[in-house]
């Protein structure tokens, strides 16, 4: 501040100097004003702010949003926060001599005083059978773990099971089941040993596709999904939605690692609900907290606190905080542009004192109205369609026809498996599921990422083509289960 003080004071020297009238040397003071930078840039990220609130999103202060608004890594857990959160149990599987009452009984038992979602979801689908459930004792949680605890004389754990080789059929069976039906696997253990696993799925929330699509058109530019899942159901989801990167099978402390990992290369986001999320979120530049559900501690843990359990606020916050944040640079540096013009007519002697203090009202009066624009979302026109979009259009629609003998071969292996289910048949189904992989896929994935982003300027967004997007990752997903069963 002293220092533009002084080039200040230099600059009305200078004019009074050179042209030897002390008035011009009081008009320059006068019009030169600081008001763009000192109210400029905070009543726009006061203005996002409270658009943000609206919405119920909650942004604890302006350096929060300044760097929600320079995002370009957007880094996100699984349960909870990309699916509803609300998982249900859909199979329960005993190993030889157990039953599956008694393995769900048990499991519920175990973590009947846990937090988790999962463990809510197993506690529930015991009550809804009417199981009663035993008191366990000396429990203990360790998160993205499971819990343990002992119950009727044995030590028992419900939770994720150490990777080991000798597993028995009926493990890999609902291994080979949970693959499929993308679902989670609670293991329950006695003495160390698996004697039974809950199947649970927790379907994807609605509004995630959407806003995920939304969050590209922002800026972000890396979406990367970090859970503490098994692989095949935190890929398939992340084939859902067009994720850029999976890492599954984390630890908090993994968690963690990856967040400092990724602020290495970019201002990053970190969006989660639960306990074993909040380390992660004070490690990023930005903390997302769905704190409509979550967990106390990663709400507190967070710079930005969702209230309402609707994700697609994500987007909406990152938008109003990228707008929030350039109206607030465009407030002051046009302030400070037009501060620099009135002081050089001041000093040519242009503008006497008197019209100078009312230009310079004039110019912290504009800086502020443009500053307020922030509590606004823009409404952009649509422009026309261009010549090279249009031969996009041409172009895919040609591959369309060329691509019939890939659904010709795909109903041919069809009709081959309801017939019989030997080897003619499986040798069908293995050149349909070649010919997917190496023309029908090739051709979405370029219509995903040429094609559609090329029209949603047109068409008034990615929104307009969702649907056929979904359609692109439901023929993925259905290609990959085609190699498992190969």
């Amino acid at each position: 501040m002293a220092r533009v003080l002084k080039r200040l004071l230099t600059a009305a020297g200078l004019a009074w100097l050179i042209s030897g009238s002390a008035v011009r040397a009081v008009a320059v003071l006068v019009v030169a004003t600081p008001c763009p930078l000192l109210l400029a840039a905070p009543v726009a990220v006061v203005s996002g702010l409270s658009r943000a609130s609206r919405l119920g999103v909650v942004i604890r202060d302006g350096g929060a949003l300044e760097n929600f608004g320079r995002a370009r890594t957007l880094l996100l857990d699984k349960t909870g926060t990309l699916t509803s959160g609300r998982p249900h149990a859909l199979d329960v599987v005993a190993a030889p001599g157990w039953k599956p009452a008694d393995v769900l009984r048990l499991a519920a038992s175990l973590d009947q005083y846990s937090p988790h979602v999962l463990a809510r979801a197993i506690v529930d689908a015991a009550r809804d059978r009417g199981l009663e459930l035993s008191p366990p004792t000396d429990v203990t949680e360790e998160p993205g773990r499971g819990a343990t605890a002992t119950l009727d004389g044995r030590r028992m754990s419900v939770g994720r099971l150490e990777a080991r080789s000798d597993k028995p059929n009926w493990a890999r069976a609902a291994d080979n089941r949970a693959l499929l039906d993308g679902a989670a696997v609670a293991w329950l253990t006695v003495d160390g040993s698996p004697v039974g696993a809950v199947l649970l799925r927790d379907p994807l929330r609605r509004d995630a596709p959407r806003t995920l699509r939304r969050l590209r058109t922002t800026g972000i530019g890396r979406l990367t999904l970090l859970t503490g899942d098994r692989p095949e159901p935190a890929r398939e989801i992340a084939a859902v939605l067009g994720l850029d990167d999976v890492r599954a099978e984390l630890t908090p402390a993994d968690k963690v690692a990856a967040v400092r990992a990724e602020r290495g290369r970019a201002v990053t986001v970190m969006v989660g609900d639960g306990v074993n999320d909040a380390p992660a979120l004070a490690a990023a530049d930005v903390g997302v907290a769905m704190g409509a559900r979550g967990s106390t501690a990663s709400s507190e843990a967070a710079d930005v606190v969702l209230t309402t359990d609707r994700v697609d606020r994500l987007a909406d916050a990152v938008a109003i905080a990228v707008r929030a944040r350039r109206i607030a640079v465009q407030s002051a540096l046009g302030g400070m542009l037009m501060s620099l013009a009135a002081m050089a007519a001041a000093a040519v002697g242009l503008l006497p004192p008197a019209v100078g203090a009312l230009l310079q009202e004039g110019i912290d009066v504009a800086v502020i109205l443009n500053a307020l624009r922030a509590l606004r979302l823009d409404q952009a026109a649509r422009p026309a369609l261009q010549p090279a979009t249009e031969a996009l259009v041409h172009r895919f629609a040609a591959e369309h026809e060329d691509l019939q003998d890939v659904l010709e071969a795909v109903r041919g292996a069809a009709d081959q498996l309801s017939d019989s289910s030997g080897p003619k048949a499986l040798a069908a189904v293995g050149e349909a599921h070649r010919l997917v992989n190496e023309r029908l896929l090739p051709h979405e994935q370029a219509e995903e990422h040429q094609l559609y982003p090329a029209l949603a300027p047109t068409l008034g967004g990615p929104e307009a083509t969702a649907t056929m997007s979904r359609a692109h990752t439901e023929i993925e997903r259905l290609a990959r289960r085609i190699a498992t069963h190969l």
